[in-house]
């Protein structure tokens, strides 16, 4: 769940009508208290048919995590008590025996996911931490299937394409096309990579990947995960920071500070 990261559902503010207020032009409008319940009543049915299909009326498990006011980076960053688990068909970018780890939380579906693949982690790439192998980026699964009805299928055929040791390019295309998550879509670009199409699609129409997407879910919510990007970051000892939300590289700078 976001705190001052969810879609902030601001509904717009309308003029007030009272049964007898006037227009510009002085004449007088007179409405029923009925008709303006019933309009009311419309306008927020149809609110909430709209907000079935964006995410919308957040605070609620599996939401998106999109701040707009993200944590200063300025302030310390205490270590947690999460426990998570770097499994061995995890991909990981990076070196791996990195002393540190961002263990990413994400969804191909969910449109503040790519965001962070596009700038804090695109920046993570460039830093030294990442070039130097002291931090690497480690990928799990987590699908918000409640609102993202393509999220699940993208994440089995991510697994797919990770059998075929192509899972980080995979990664780009999906974020690159994600208005286009279907399963021709997703075929389609497992032949872009070159990967071997018959086992790649074998692979996706029998869902040999449900079993990692499920794992990494499990993770997930174990970790206290309740929306995407969900990110924790861990130590060679253990310790952990968790950083939630599309927020900016200076927020990872500091949780990472945190841990050496």
């Amino acid at each position: 769940m976001e705190d001052q990261g969810h879609h902030n559902n601001n509904l717009p503010k309308f003029p007030t009508m009272s049964s007898n207020s006037k227009s510009e032009e002085g004449a007088t409008i007179t409405l029923k208290k009925s008709t303006v319940w019933k309009m009311a009543t419309f306008l927020f049915a149809g609110l909430f048919i709209i907000s079935l299909f964006t995410g919308g009326f957040a605070n609620f498990t599996g939401n998106v995590v999109a701040p707009t006011n993200p944590t200063n980076p300025t302030q310390p960053t205490q270590p947690t008590d999460i426990r998570v688990s770097i499994d061995s068909d995890d991909p990981i970018l990076g070196n791996a025996d990195a002393p540190i780890s961002i263990i990413e939380f994400s969804d191909f579906q969910c449109p503040f996911c790519a965001r962070a693949a596009t700038g804090a982690l695109a920046e993570f790439k460039q830093s030294s931490y990442f070039k130097d192998g002291d931090v690497n980026l480690v990928y799990k699964h987590f699908p918000l299937n409640s609102i993202h009805p393509y999220a699940q299928k993208s994440a089995e055929a991510s697994v797919c394409a990770s059998k075929q040791g192509k899972f980080w390019e995979y990664h780009d295309l999906l974020f690159t096309n994600q208005q286009a998550l279907d399963t021709v879509s997703l075929k389609k670009y497992a032949g872009q990579l070159g990967l071997n199409q018959a086992n790649f699609d074998k692979c996706l129409d029998s869902g040999e990947g449900a079993s990692k997407v499920s794992k990494d879910l499990a993770s997930a919510s174990a970790a206290g995960g309740q929306g995407t990007p969900y990110f924790v970051i861990v130590n060679e000892d253990g310790d952990t920071v968790p950083v939630s939300g599309a927020v900016p590289f200076a927020n990872f700078d500091v949780a990472i500070k945190s841990l050496q």
